[in-house]
């Protein structure tokens, strides 16, 4: 699963037959009859989608790493991406898999996984705590075979007691992007000491067995006693690369390499967690970390304000030719960046308020006043991947779309719906007459230079943001034109805190946030746009759309049977998405604003759908001497 990324806010049913044939529920005696069938003889290495793999089982290594890069020394951060309740800002809690709290990014190191992804591939697993997974003819149940050297940190053998605790457990109990895919999950059962047997109902994507293999795996044993979630500086036992160290809480943690791992010579491992230590600060405001780059108490800076890149970089240790300064490609990622609208609240429930909101937004005007001309407009849903629609639907997304044509903007029908371009003046005279125009359509009417709605209550919009100056600034112009339309729009700064729990509970009128989705989207789908998750505390339906037909399009493309066809659904779903104004799309980059002290070496080269700089990269000696940073 994708995340988020810093928050700019930073990591997816009718007309099923055409996809689906046999999705009903299977009997109790089939499973049964499956679960026997599916041994380890008939076991694979590894994982994909759609059953393709890359790597031979016999492979040493991902192509993408250097399998003899040194371990030792440290690399230190400001986190540029996170999953679940994990924040930037701040740290309460080190339970990484729940609601409650915040918690440190990369709590993920900490454990191990049956699988894990290879970043070179769209969606390929690799066996990690398994050693090899088995899958009935129908998909629907999943034997996985476990390693005999896997350890917790305890000494304690990791077994498939502790699997099949874990993933009940999280099902039960985890975060919403878990417990939502995981609701197909029948039951995980531990049919030996060392193999587990997961049944799934027939209703899941093709995803649903990559995501339950990459979740972690939990100690059964550690969690008597405790109640799984509650927020803890308790570091829970682990069995991955990593274990939690030193940490202060809101203000650092780092992470301590196991030396004796017992995961470190497998195939998806070799030449990956080099360093010795990857600690991770916390900072209330960009400016604050940007000081303590400066000065070498961070090490890695992933830059997210194009002012800062384009007129801050000119410090002593970067004159002195100590810090290098990089444009890394982006990943070949569904890439998504926008201003959702909360459409749970009724002024936001006419599409054509919507799209007159998003008409006020001058983004040409902040991209060259602001932005150094470095962002593209995002239109899409799926920006930067092959699922974005582009211009008129084709003729396979023609024959998806057509049935429903009485429910659907005739929008949907022609080029895809893309964000208006405006003068750069900041309040371009067109677009803001068109939304006016809109926003009476709307049934909004003015009185005293105040927009009211039929019974007189003023049409009124808040920005929530976390407390950033950076954020208001970007948003200035924008609220001044809502203004000038009559609108009421105010911003709301707040600490991280307050942020992620009015996020969880959707209580906003406007969010920004930017996300980047899997490769080949699937479970994303159902968290970010269905009906079922705009009522579940924590989804990622941020807009709150609730649409028969998209509702429909995502079933349609958890069941695709090859890439092709899902492709071309996600594209169309991707059309719809976008003609009913849910957000006001922002901007993207297609490169990694990368800078760092020069500390450090890579590979050769860089995996097309992920950067796993801290899990790649490794402390170079000798070039840390030559800029006097050794030791």
């Amino acid at each position: 699963m994708r995340g988020f990324t810093r928050r700019s806010a930073l990591k997816g049913a009718a007309g099923l037959a055409l996809f689906a044939p046999g999705l009903g529920a299977p009997g109790l005696g089939r499973l049964t009859s499956l679960a026997a069938a599916a041994t380890p003889a008939g076991a694979r290495h590894g994982m994909s989608l759609f059953g393709d793999l890359k790597y031979a089982p016999d492979f040493g290594h991902l192509s993408y790493v250097d399998a003899a890069a040194p371990k030792g020394g440290r690399i230190v951060m400001l986190a540029p991406n996170a999953v679940f309740n994990q924040s930037f800002f701040t740290f309460n809690t080190l339970s990484s898999f729940s609601t409650k709290g915040d918690a440190p990014p990369r709590m993920e190191l900490t454990f191990a996984s049956l699988m894990k992804r290879a970043a070179d591939e769209p969606d390929a697993l690799y066996g990690q705590a398994a050693e090899s997974v088995a899958l009935s003819d129908d998909g629907n149940v999943l034997v996985f075979r476990l390693r005999e050297a896997a350890r917790f940190f305890d000494g304690t053998p990791l077994l498939a007691s502790d699997v099949a605790f874990s993933l009940t457990t999280l099902k039960e109990k985890g975060h919403a992007d878990i417990v939502l895919p995981l609701r197909q999950m029948v039951s995980a059962v531990a049919s030996g000491e060392r193999e587990v047997t997961v049944t799934l109902s027939g209703r899941q994507s093709r995803e649903l067995k990559l995501v339950l293999a990459e979740l972690p795996i939990f100690s059964a044993k550690w969690y008597e006693g405790r109640e799984f979630g509650a927020s803890t500086l308790e570091a829970p036992l682990g069995s991955g690369p990593y274990r939690v160290g030193n940490l202060q809480q809101g203000r650092f943690i780092e992470y301590e390499r196991v030396p004796d791992w017992w995961g470190a010579d497998l195939p998806i491992n070799r030449g990956a967690y080099n360093f010795d230590v990857i600690r991770i600060e916390f900072f209330r405001d960009r400016q604050s970390g940007f000081e303590a780059f400066k000065k070498g108490a961070i090490t890695f800076r992933e830059e997210f304000t194009s002012k800062t890149w384009a007129t801050e970089y000119n410090f002593p240790a970067m004159e002195a030719g100590k810090i290098k300064k990089e444009l890394l490609p982006a990943e070949a990622l569904p890439d998504f960046q926008a201003w959702y609208l909360n459409t749970r609240s009724e002024k936001f429930a006419d599409p054509r308020t919507r799209e007159a909101i998003g008409l006020a937004f001058d983004f040409e005007w902040l991209n060259t006043n602001l932005f150094y001309n470095s962002y593209t407009r995002t239109s899409s849903f799926f920006e930067k991947s092959v699922y974005a629609a582009e211009g008129e639907p084709s003729e396979a997304e023609l024959a998806i779309l057509e049935p429903f044509r009485d429910r659907l903007p005739e929008t949907v029908f022609g080029p895809a719906v893309t964000p208006p371009v405006s003068d750069g003046s900041g309040a371009d005279r067109t677009n803001l007459r068109r939304a006016s125009e809109l926003l009476s359509e709307a049934g909004w009417q003015r009185q005293g230079g105040q927009l009211t709605g039929a019974d007189g209550t003023p049409l009124s919009i808040e920005f929530l943001i976390q407390s950033d100056p950076t954020s208001e600034r970007i948003l200035g112009k924008f609220v001044a034109s809502l203004m000038r339309l009559g609108i009421d729009a105010t911003i709301r700064p707040v600490d991280s805190a307050q942020f992620q729990a009015r996020l969880d509970e959707f209580n906003f009128d406007i969010i920004g946030l930017r996300f980047s989705g899997s490769a080949t989207p699937l479970e994303s789908l159902k968290s970010s746009f269905s009906s079922e998750a705009a009522g579940l505390s924590s989804s990622r339906n941020y807009a709150g759309i609730r649409n028969e037909v998209v509702d429909t399009l995502v079933d349609m493309a958890l069941a695709a049977p090859d890439r092709d066809s899902h492709r071309t659904v996600v594209t169309a779903l991707d059309r719809v998405l976008r003609a009913h104004h849910y957000v006001v799309p922002e901007w993207y980059q297609d490169s990694h604003k990368v800078a760092h002290w020069d500390l450090f070496s890579r590979p050769a080269t860089k995996p097309a759908f992920d950067f796993p700089f801290e899990t790649t990269w490794w402390y170079d000696e000798e070039k840390a001497k030559r800029i006097g940073m050794a030791g």
